[in-house]
């Protein structure tokens, strides 16, 4: 009975242990291919960069360029065996480049501009959140986690660009490690409410293939689906999918802009140090549309992109 006792934890319990940790952390496409590793590093930072291609909007003279910076930090606290405490926050800033504006005749998009037609460039957007994890048994775990944001553009104030919501989610391990469940996002964002539901899951295929959300569900979409493939500890591929949206605050009185496209990418993941890692992406967002509040949607061309990520553990 000693012996059994001491004796180290078996594949399939690591990997079970491993996957309940990474939970309430499944944020980023990197941890689709993430190994569970013995020593866990609670304090996580990162920051990405995101550019796309330039493309037209409304089938017409006018085209977009976009740049983002999104910068994350979070924590997750073990209070006992069952339950643990996750906080984040993070800001992201958002350049929205117009070339040849329209606003008059065919194919315009004055509707992006708000009633007095003033350009904007830069989308301010602050995010904090908690989460709440309970772990019932070996099998079954529990995800809520309520949100707040604020995103407005440089023609709006920050205070009437609040929006509010939370996530819950339930998931089943199965003895081998491996997880499925469902989760739902009830969102109240600018002038409008939503619910968005999704599949949770974190599916070990084999020693080398994963089948994982790369997003964590929110303001921005649905937690999406990647196929990640492990070379080695250090080296990963995946090739991933997710719809995602942006909705933010251009003038006051509630105007806001909502950006919503299918995003396919494929991925490259280095692990330089056990605290460092590195995610570069190669892009193609498609299917895209801008919606201004109370206006038709415009749509927007096909275009590449690219992005990388770092991230720190500690």
């Amino acid at each position: 009975m000693a012996n059994r006792e001491l004796a180290p934890l078996s594949v399939k319990q690591r990997l079970l242990k491993g996957s309940l940790l990474l939970l309430p952390l499944m944020s980023c496409a990197a941890i689709a291919a993430d190994k569970p590793s013995q020593e866990y590093k609670p304090f996580r930072l990162s920051v990405t960069q995101i550019s796309t291609q330039s493309a037209e909007v409304a089938n017409g003279n006018t085209e977009l360029q976009r740049d983002s910076l999104l910068l994350n930090a979070g924590m997750n606290v073990s209070l006992d065996k069952q339950w643990s405490l996750g906080f984040r926050v993070g800001y992201d800033r958002l350049d929205y480049d117009w070339r040849n504006i329209t606003l008059t005749g065919a194919n315009n998009v004055a509707p992006l501009f708000g009633t007095d037609g003033q350009n904007w460039d830069h989308i301010n957007r602050y995010r904090a959140g908690v989460s709440l994890n309970y772990r019932m048994d070996k099998h079954w775990a529990f995800f809520l986690a309520p949100q707040i944001q604020y995103a407005y553009a440089d023609t709006a104030s920050a205070s009437q660009a609040q929006s509010y919501g939370i996530v819950a989610s339930a998931m089943y391990a199965f003895d081998s490690g491996n997880m499925i469940g469902f989760g739902v996002a009830y969102l109240n964002d600018i002038d409008e409410v939503r619910t968005v539901p999704y599949l949770a899951m974190r599916w070990q295929i084999d020693e080398h293939w994963t089948l994982a959300n790369p997003f964590q569900a929110g303001f921005s979409g649905p937690a999406g689906l990647e196929l990640s493939y492990q070379f080695n500890p250090d080296w990963n591929i995946g090739l991933g999918s997710s719809r995602r949206t942006e909705r933010f605050l251009i003038e006051d009185d509630d105007i806001a802009v909502e950006t919503n496209e299918w995003v396919s990418y494929l991925r490259g993941g280095w692990r330089a140090t056990p605290a460092l890692t590195v995610n570069l992406y190669a892009g193609y967002y498609f299917d895209g549309e801008l919606e201004v509040t109370n206006q038709a949607a415009l749509e927007m061309d096909n275009q590449g992109a690219a992005a990388l990520d770092i991230e720190f553990k500690f």
